[in-house]
């Protein structure tokens, strides 16, 4: 099928509004070519095992625990590193068990959110700052400004802890633990690869599926194993 012009300028119109746009998209894209390649990880032979399998992707394949060896190296202890990296994989549960554990204090808060911050920024340091921001799940701006605080702000320690302790005191620390460990996690794996066999022997494929639906990019090469359950499903 043959386009002239006009069938581009079509199709252009249905994602931009103006010229401008066009040009500012053209721009990005090309800036984005200069930058590290995003992290690709390859999976096979899921076979059902949905624990594992989601375990990997909270550990961003390993990934996570390189950041934060990046950003603290000798700084904390193995122990701290552990509970940070835990904090990361599963937040809800890790802070359910800070608060049954009387150990969620305003000084724990100040501290964890801070090593989230710094975790964050190196997880997004191959990354646009528009793709950051789009990683983040809620409180974007927020997380923006604790990311890039301006290097001409005098007081700029105190401007990023007046920003830490708003959201202690406005009571979202949780929420906020939450959101900052997600855009680690996205931002961990750029593109995942399932290279065959999803389901068998394991219990849960249909949970795998649902979550590789959420998936923010991911693409699928069917094994021998998906192929009969969806000859046997058809029959």
């Amino acid at each position: 099928m043959k386009f002239n012009k006009e069938s581009y300028i079509k199709l252009l119109g249905k994602t931009f509004k103006n010229e401008n746009e066009v040009l500012e998209e053209i721009i990005n894209l090309k800036a984005i070519l200069e930058l590290p390649k995003g992290t690709e990880v390859f999976l096979s032979d899921i076979h059902g095992e949905y624990e594992p399998f989601i375990h990997v992707l909270n550990c961003g394949a390993g990934r996570i625990r390189n950041k934060i060896e990046l950003s603290f190296k000798d700084k904390l202890t193995v122990r701290e590193k552990n509970h940070l990296a835990t904090l990361i994989y599963y937040p809800e549960e890790k802070l359910q068990r800070i608060k049954e554990n009387k150990e969620n204090t305003k000084e724990w808060y100040r501290e964890t959110l801070a090593r989230l911050v710094e975790v964050c920024r190196k997880a997004g340091g191959k990354y646009t700052r528009s793709k950051v921001r789009k990683a983040i799940p809620y409180f974007k701006y927020i997380m923006d400004e604790l990311i890039h605080v301006p290097e001409e702000v005098d007081n700029k320690e105190d401007y990023y802890n007046s920003i830490i302790d708003s959201i202690i005191d406005l009571g979202i620390a949780d929420e906020f633990i939450i959101s900052v460990s997600d855009a680690i996690k996205r931002m961990s794996i750029d593109h995942l690869h399932i290279v065959g066999d999803i389901f068998d022997r394991g219990i849960h494929p249909d949970y795998i599926i649902e979550k590789l639906m959420k998936f923010h990019s991911v693409d699928i090469q069917w094994g021998n194993h998906d192929i009969l359950w969806m000859g046997a499903a058809l029959r």
